[in-house]
């Protein structure tokens, strides 16, 4: 074989190493290249119930944080609102009211609402004998409940104003951000969202005129 034969078949093995060298690298940027938007998809994902709700306000503390508990917010999120209080701890007396007014299945098929939910201790404010009277009175009592229900659920950019009620009277909410007041009531715990309602839980029931 001649100086210049072999010459030219070292300088070709050399080309076909270069080659393989190259696309070799080339693979591995490939991968680094396809590991990048996996990253990205999982930034993209939705997250959990509970955080889409951005629920305010100090009172949301007493709401069972377990998911798989019924009064957690993401157990709300998912059933009606009747059925929704039925599982919340800080809303018993409220369920109670609603179950002797019959009012249950009107919430729960009721086709988007905001709810201005009293806590126990809301209704704690109202003397016993007073209380009791109320829960007594089927015609009294639906028309108190009905006047913290509003049509429409409202986020908390549409809550300030003067909202019509299920009763026939007007509410006023003031505030703005996460500091509001329904008419004398606090939120304590706003933008809690179930499956056809928004709740705003508030520390003092409402009384229509």
């Amino acid at each position: 074989m001649s100086r210049r034969t072999l010459a030219a078949l070292i300088v070709v093995g050399a080309l076909a190493l270069s080659a393989c060298s190259n696309s070799d690298d080339g693979g591995t940027s490939s991968s680094s290249d396809t590991a990048a938007p996996a990253g990205g998809m999982s930034t993209s994902a939705p997250p959990p119930a509970g955080m889409m709700a951005k629920q305010f306000g100090a009172g949301c503390a007493a709401v069972p944080t377990d998911p798989m508990n019924p009064g957690s917010f993401d157990a709300m999120a998912k059933v009606p609102v009747a059925t929704a209080a039925s599982g919340n701890p800080v809303l018993s007396t409220l369920v109670t009211a609603v179950k002797k007014a019959n009012l249950v299945d009107s919430l729960n098929s009721a086709q988007g609402v905001t709810v201005f939910a009293p806590t126990n201790d809301a209704f704690a404010k109202i003397p016993k004998a007073d209380l009791d009277k109320v829960l007594a009175d089927n015609a009294t009592l639906t028309k108190i409940l009905t006047f913290h229900v509003v049509p429409g659920k409202l986020s908390p950019e549409q809550l300030a104003g003067s909202h019509k009620t299920l009763q026939g009277g007007t509410v006023t909410v003031t505030g703005s951000g996460t500091d509001f007041m329904v008419g004398n009531a606090t939120v304590v715990c706003g933008n809690v969202l179930t499956a056809n309602a928004t709740v705003y839980i508030i520390d003092t029931v409402l009384m229509p005129s």
